[in-house]
């Protein structure tokens, strides 16, 4: 069904709008990028995204022109600031993979080599604090991340300060690294990626003002159920057998009883932080990925 704030595009359409930008991705890099059980090839990268980084750079060399023209009128020196674009989406639905795509093809265009690609799991509370406050098994809500926190990381680089510090989150222990952080340093372009990056905060604020483009990376909840699974199932065989792995106890699991589990965590936590919070958010995106089940974008809308 058609928006009305929104232009509409199947899959031919939208690759047809890649003009001439030119295939700067090889095949094996494109396996280094590609996310857990996340099918991608070169033709989704031809189709989707290099017709989306080709848009990006226009909104990126028009942005850098208005900001030269804004200092130009004030007779101030230019001062640069990043181009910020947020990622959202479900646990599972493949953002991460979308956001990776992103930076490696943008940090290839003449005019904005640097990028940095942030993902909001550094601002998730430790999980001491989490277990205090009785929300463990809400982790990945709203409640568990330091918006604030993370609203003031965003201000701050959007206004261009440079050397900025951000914890950083350990998948494999299922925490943050305490006492360890890592560096932002004014880049070109930085990609926030996250669940809930397009949400509103405590004080009304949204982290998304001082987005300069955001994409929702969407999916028939089926089919992102399908793919948790699916990963759950990977990890299980994988990072889960690691010595400090959060999850460790889950390697002993058969297939069935890991299937159980999986879906249980599913139903009662990813599915309800989807609906209830993440999907809400999605009309207020420049850009809506539409993905089939096979993980090839099959419709892109654009924001007027």
């Amino acid at each position: 069904m058609s928006h009305p704030r929104y232009l509409d595009f199947d899959r031919a359409d939208w690759a047809s709008l890649r003009g001439r930008t030119p295939l700067t991705l090889t095949q094996a890099e494109v396996e280094k990028i590609r996310g857990i059980n996340v099918n991608l090839d070169l033709d989704m990268v031809e189709d989707t995204f290099l017709p989306l980084s080709r848009l990006l750079n226009l909104y990126v060399q028009g942005s850098q022109l208005l900001s030269s023209v804004t200092d130009t009128f004030l007779g101030t020196q230019p001062q640069p600031r990043p181009f910020v674009i947020g990622v959202a989406g479900s646990v599972a639905v493949g953002k991460s993979t979308i956001a990776r795509v992103l930076e490696a093809l943008l940090a290839r265009w003449p005019h904005h080599p640097k990028v940095d690609l942030l993902t909001t799991d550094g601002f998730l509370y430790p999980n001491r604090v989490l277990e205090d406050r009785g929300i463990m098994d809400r982790k990945g809500f709203p409640e568990s991340y330091d918006r604030a926190a993370l609203l003031e990381f965003v201000a701050r680089a959007k206004s261009g300060e440079d050397h900025l510090e951000v914890p950083i989150y350990s998948h494999i222990r299922y925490d943050i690294v305490e006492g360890k952080n890592r560096v932002v340093s004014l880049p070109d372009i930085l990609i926030i990626e996250g669940l809930n990056v397009l949400q509103a905060g405590d004080s009304g604020a949204f982290v998304s003002d001082y987005f300069d483009f955001s994409v929702f990376v969407d999916a028939e909840i089926e089919d992102i159920r399908s793919w948790y699974i699916e990963r759950f199932l990977t990890l299980k065989e994988t990072a889960f057998t690691q010595p400090d792995a959060f999850f460790s106890r889950y390697t002993e699991l058969s297939r069935a009883e890991a299937i159980d589990i999986a879906q249980d965590i599913w139903e009662r936590i990813n599915e309800v932080n989807l609906t209830e919070n993440i999907l809400p958010t999605r009309d207020r995106a420049s850009l809506i990925l539409e993905k089939a089940r096979d993980h090839s974008v099959k419709r892109v809308r654009l924001r007027r």
